[in-house]
């Protein structure tokens, strides 16, 4: 050995003679004898004191059989290493060699120990936002801001009107494997396909109809639209709502556009105006013409009865007369007389009584009226 150990004083001393330690100084500070460089350390004795060290750390091994059982520890801990544990919210997604092989679902799963597969576990109820023509921005002063963007907003309606449409989309992952690898960038791809279903589905509509009743059904075809397309890009994405922010003509020509509608509201007043006058006259007016019609029916059965007694009772005086044609003739001659003389003032002259000095005649109407003035008194 390069340098051997002294008795009693626990010193180190070089071959040559002088107490040094093993690196060529002395405990106290001192080189080593003869000025030479010192010498290169000992392998075999650090290997001895590393096996020493290890056998005093796990005293059971010994030879061959104690390395097979660490080995054998070694790849148990390697295989536990393979559990994982995947939260309610979260998907697992098992890669082997870099490559998706299977999603799993929240709980407890294994999978091939690193470096064989690994396992990504994103968010999947986590509710992502798109913005489409307009963006918030967070201002210090301000708070929240919203920048309009005119590229993405102004469409082109059915009738050929230009709209300014804002909205947002919001989105969560339903196949973690498909969002994953399927697609590059889920918030870009989300937004283009979310703006171009709203294009399509305002390019069918008219300018009125999706600036009043329509906005509701325009959201509700987006979505529909915009699911469609993301499932045939197979991107495991869920679109949960379509909500429209702002649906307005554009900014050059909304002062226009308000004039038309107030004149559109004039119209409309005076339309519900006429309707309303419609309504209050032709009830009346039905009323009087079924009136007059009630009132012809009735004097049309009046008529036809009356003209039926009158009928009938010619016929039972001409059945009478038939029987005894001059008590009838009498009769209906007193009657026609009753009838006539009835309301005109009368004398009465009797011609027995010419000569003999006697009024002949009786003033039958002036002695009534003496008689009624008499009773009244």
């Amino acid at each position: 050995m390069p340098w051997s150990s002294q008795g009693g004083g626990g010193g180190w001393q070089s071959g040559g003679g002088g107490n040094s330690g093993p690196w060529g100084r002395s405990p106290g500070g001192g080189r080593r004898g003869g000025g030479g460089q010192p010498p290169p350390p000992d392998l075999e004795e650090m290997l001895r004191r590393g096996q020493d060290r290890f056998r005093r750390w796990m005293p059971g091994l010994r030879g061959g059989r104690g390395l097979i059982l660490l080995l054998l520890v070694v790849i148990g801990i390697w295989l536990l290493t393979g559990f994982y544990r995947v939260e309610p919210d979260e998907q697992g997604v098992v890669l082997r060699w870099g490559e998706w092989t299977k999603t799993t679902q929240p709980g407890l799963n294994y999978h091939l120990p690193w470096p064989f597969e690994t396992v990504i576990r994103p968010k999947v109820t986590k509710i992502n936002r798109a913005e489409i023509g307009y963006r918030t921005l967070i201002d210090s002063n301000r708070g929240a801001v919203t920048r309009p963007v005119p590229d993405e907003s102004l469409m082109l309606t059915g009738d050929e009107n230009i709209i300014d449409v804002k909205f947002t989309v919001f989105w969560r992952i339903r196949d973690a494997g498909q969002y994953l690898f399927n697609i590059q960038a889920p918030d870009r791809t989300v937004k283009d396909a979310a703006e171009s279903a709203m294009r399509e589905v305002i390019g069918k509509s008219r300018l009125q109809s999706a600036l009043a009743e329509e906005r509701l059904l325009l959201a509700q075809q987006t979505h529909s639209l915009t699911q469609q397309v993301l499932d045939d890009y197979g991107a495991g994405i869920e679109i949960t709502q379509v909500e429209p922010q702002d649906i307005a003509p554009p900014e050059a020509v909304i002062a226009s556009f308000r004039d038309v509608q107030a004149a559109r509201a004039d119209q409309e007043r005076a339309k519900n105006e006429a309707e309303a006058y419609r309504n209050d006259i032709i009830p009346r007016a039905r009323g009087a013409a079924e009136r007059l019609v009630q009132e012809g029916t009735a004097y049309k059965e009046e008529v036809v009865a009356r003209a039926q007694g009158e009928a009938a009772r010619f016929l039972s005086v001409y059945s009478e007369y038939a029987q005894n044609m001059d008590v009838v003739r009498r009769r209906m001659y007193l009657e026609t007389m009753e009838e006539v003389l009835g309301g005109i003032d009368k004398i009465i002259i009797d011609s027995a009584q010419g000569g003999s000095g006697v009024v002949p005649y009786l003033p039958l109407p002036e002695l009534q009226r003496r008689q009624g003035t008499t009773d009244t008194q």
